[in-house]
């Protein structure tokens, strides 16, 4: 059983938010202090990344651990319309690695940062998360997570 109604729930859902949440801001502050430049949410980029550094062709994405499935403290699923939630958490993932291979043909670099490494009991913090991300971006690597502590 929901703790909170339906219409409470409808509200909370909706002010989630897809495009400058707060650690993607974060993120773009940690970068533009590096020297990086970066365009936001190119729409002729397969998946749309939150980022994207041209002269590295750099896609990086933002990841909520909830909606993209990550196995970390932050996901659980629902207790309520459990159908519904697995189901739709299992097509995130399932169109995820899709962008992923995709943006990997297409001759992209891909960077994921999960949510759980800015924030939560497991965060890595700022230095960590900004120097694994400069390594990457000055290596040849075509990937690269970064995620919250084990």
């Amino acid at each position: 059983m929901d703790v909170v109604t339906a219409e409470k729930r409808s509200s909370m859902m909706s002010g989630i938010r897809s495009k400058n949440t707060k650690g993607e801001i974060v993120l773009r502050k940690i970068l533009y202090s590096g020297g990086y430049r970066y365009r936001l949410n190119i729409k002729t980029i397969t998946g749309n990344p939150d980022i994207y550094i041209p002269r590295k062709r750099a896609a990086i994405f933002f990841n909520g651990c909830f909606w993209h499935g990550h196995q970390c403290h932050f996901f659980r699923i629902p207790s309520t319309n459990q159908l519904f939630w697995s189901e739709k958490i299992r097509k995130n993932i399932e169109r995820d690695n899709f962008v992923m291979n995709q943006l990997i043909e297409e001759g992209y670099r891909i960077a994921i940062i999960w949510e759980c490494s800015m924030r939560g009991k497991k965060r890595i913090g700022d230095d960590k998360i900004s120097s694994a991300l400069f390594d990457w971006l000055e290596s040849e690597d075509k990937k690269i997570e970064i995620m919250g502590a084990k």
